[in-house]
């Protein structure tokens, strides 16, 4: 005759109940650890959401032509970056895509200072920037204003835009009407994304170009110090509005794009001054 081996009485629910306590604390640890990091809880399929969006507009010194180190790593993991297939994924340089030389810009320690002063924030960096490009080509209608507002767009579905990161003037100051009209037809730009996308208030900072530049491009004159004088003059044309002060900053042999080293120095200023707009806007 067989004999039945059965559990004592209570031992089977006993263990489940056990396990069952187990799985819920390490669920909640899960939670808890991903909020506390300012991460979004999607998987790596899904989009983050809820980002603080900057966008990066202008020439190849807000593209980046600094020197990349020799590994590709993400920045920090609370800064993500939008593709030219406009998806997102951790930010690492080169930020841009404009062409193949794109890379150290001063976009990443302006992420990077911006995550670091808001440990819940998750950054959303969208980069726009095109070597070589005048600022007609940035007026509404024309190809890299609609290119870049149809990516803010893209990803305004995944946060909200905080700021608008601009340097650009180089190209313009190889035609002296450009360069005495620039800060007209820039106030113009920022009066037309302000209204395309709805958000009055999104603060603009532009940078002055580089003093390391020459006077003579070409055997032509070269108007920069006019650029920078008219950029000057933006605040007062509109609102919600700062200039980075690029003095000091060096060059690369070239002697037109900033240095890796410069261009760190550069995003910081940046930071800090979209930092003190974003605190101007919030006590009004």
């Amino acid at each position: 005759m067989k004999t039945s081996h059965r559990p004592a009485s209570g031992s089977c629910p006993s263990r489940r109940g056990t396990l069952q306590k187990l799985t819920a604390v390490i669920l909640t640890i899960s939670l808890v650890s991903s909020s506390s990091s300012g991460l979004s809880t999607a998987t790596a399929d899904e989009p983050p959401q809820n980002l603080q969006i900057y966008v990066l507009m202008g020439q190849s010194n807000m593209a980046g032509r600094g020197e990349l180190q020799k590994t590709r790593e993400p920045l920090q993991p609370r800064i993500q970056m939008l593709t030219k297939e406009e998806r997102w994924v951790p930010a690492s340089e080169p930020l841009h895509f404009d062409k193949s030389i794109a890379a150290a810009g001063l976009g990443a320690s302006f992420a990077v200072r911006m995550a670091e002063s808001d440990p819940q924030a998750v950054i959303g960096l969208v980069p726009c920037a095109v070597g070589g490009t005048p600022l007609s080509r940035w007026q509404k209608g024309e190809d890299l204003y609609e290119q870049a507002l149809k990516r803010i767009r893209t990803a305004q579905k995944n946060g909200t835009v905080r700021g608008i990161l601009w340097h650009q003037g180089e190209n313009d100051s190889l035609d002296l009407q450009k360069a005495e009209s620039y800060a007209r037809r820039l106030a113009k730009m920022v009066d037309d994304l302000r209204t395309d996308l709805n958000d009055a208030d999104v603060p603009f900072v532009a940078g002055t170009l580089g003093d390391f530049l020459s006077n003579d491009a070409g055997g032509k004159p070269y108007h920069w110090k006019t650029v920078n004088a008219q950029l000057q003059l933006l605040p007062g044309l509109s609102a919600r509005t700062a200039i980075v002060d690029a003095g000091g900053l060096k060059a690369k042999s070239d002697g037109v794009h900033f240095d890796t080293p410069s261009l760190r120095t550069l995003g910081e200023r940046y930071a800090d001054a979209i930092q003190q707009l974003q605190k101007s806007t919030a006590q009004k």
